[in-house]
């Protein structure tokens, strides 16, 4: 019996206020992966599901390049990996489609897209850096304020005493799963007093 494809999509936001129902809104999926980390490199806990998931003859849909990497090299090196799984990559915004048997022209183009995302993304960082050398001179930079409080971390260790899925905490705590591995991370390598489950990163 053949397999019969999948169409899976994978959507990733850089923030928990990033709403990713603004992704590949028009396209039925059987399948979705859906991120919330930074696009830097390949460590991602959903993408590397989403590696493990993909099968011969699936079609996996992004929005567009930058959403699967944000450099050159990342970028071709998965849209390699995928494909060398037999598996075809759509970029829906970028209009570009990849099966493995890409012509130079294509391959010309991500190198294209990806070069530009870098770019844009160091423009963006450079100006993120005057902005916070400005605020310094004129004393008014703070720093970024952490998440992390003691508070968020006492209530994530009584809703791990719980035993409740992760994927619950999460919702209880109004924040995304990845951001839950954060925390429970974060808190593994801190002094904090923490019950044994804590430990057991899935």
């Amino acid at each position: 019996m053949n397999h019969k494809g999948k169409r899976i999509g994978y959507i990733r936001v850089s923030t928990t206020d990033q709403n990713p129902d603004r992704q590949l809104v028009d396209i039925p999926l059987d399948k979705k992966f859906i991120e919330y980390a930074s696009g830097k490199d390949l460590e991602r806990p959903q993408l590397q599901f989403l590696l493990e998931y993909m099968r011969e003859d699936d079609e996996l849909y992004v929005h567009s390049t930058d959403r699967l990497a944000r450099s050159v090299r990342d970028l071709h090196h998965l849209v390699d990996l995928i494909t060398e799984k037999k598996v075809t990559v759509n970029f829906v915004k970028n209009n570009l489609i990849f099966s493995g048997k890409d012509s130079p022209m294509s391959k010309f183009q991500l190198s294209l897209l990806g070069a530009l995302a870098e770019f844009e993304r160091e423009i963006i960082l450079e100006r993120q850096r005057e902005g916070i050398a400005q605020a310094k001179r004129m004393g008014k930079y703070k720093g970024r304020k952490s998440k992390f409080s003691p508070d968020v971390s006492d209530k994530i260790k009584t809703l791990m005493e719980t035993r409740d899925p992760k994927s619950k905490i999460a919702q209880q705590l109004q924040i995304s799963r990845y951001t839950l591995y954060r925390y429970l991370e974060k808190m593994k390598n801190s002094n904090i007093e923490r019950p044994a489950e804590t430990l057991n990163l899935p």
